[in-house]
């Protein structure tokens, strides 16, 4: 893996290859943004959005943080990161389809799973513990119908979280009104590290289903 100072030598390599190659398209960008999308995914250095669409700058609007989790709209005091890039995203970019696209392997899942990390201070797993804790309803019967360990279960509770972050965007006012009249769509997916299948969520039946 790589260190910092490699990452330097690839900078230079970027700035003599794609600078250069898409120089116009950077040209266009400095005037501002206008992606079509807004892609909320996981932190996990495995799961590149933009690597996996194969997309050029300026392209997708993306959000990444543990467990690709969206909490539900709130009005409390606070700093909400998500809600903050979702109504930017919605409001002022006008994006027109939202995915949430959670990931195999997902440590915040198996935490979430697990519970391994309950009672942790801050700064020891209790931020990722009360972070995560958006699963613990739907943990429950994942838990008493698969366990707490394995791929069987630890996979439910990685397609879980993607509805649950899909039913929490829809507390959110902007979202109503605009999946509402017909100018905004979610879209749930799922990208498995194993084999590297991109698979779809039909909401209408629940099943996420491989992209052919």
């Amino acid at each position: 893996m790589k260190t910092f100072e490699q990452m330097i030598e690839g900078y230079a390599r970027f700035r003599q290859g794609d600078w250069q190659k898409q120089h116009d398209r950077w040209e266009q960008l400095k005037e501002g943004q206008s992606p079509q999308v807004m892609v909320i995914a996981c932190s996990d250095s495995r799961v590149d959005p933009a690597q996996i669409f194969d997309v050029d700058p300026g392209e997708i609007f993306v959000v990444r943080n543990v467990a690709a989790l969206v909490p539900p709209f709130e009005t409390t005091p606070g700093q909400h990161g998500v809600s903050a890039a979702l109504e930017f995203a919605v409001q002022f970019l006008k994006v027109r389809e939202v995915v949430v696209m959670g990931h195999g392997m997902c440590g915040g899942c198996k935490a979430a799973l697990t519970q391994d990390l309950h009672g942790n201070a801050l700064g020891e797993g209790g931020f990722v513990a009360h972070w995560i804790d958006m699963l613990d309803e739907v943990r429950e019967p994942i838990a008493a119908q698969q366990g707490t360990s394995g791929r069987e279960a630890e996979r439910a509770m990685e397609l879980a979280a993607v509805k649950v972050s899909l039913a929490n965007l829809r507390t959110f006012p902007c979202v109503q009104e605009k999946e509402g009249d017909g100018t905004l769509k979610l879209r749930g997916a799922y990208f498995a590290i194993s084999d590297g299948v991109l698979h779809l969520l039909d909401e209408s039946s629940g099943v996420f289903g491989p992209v052919s």
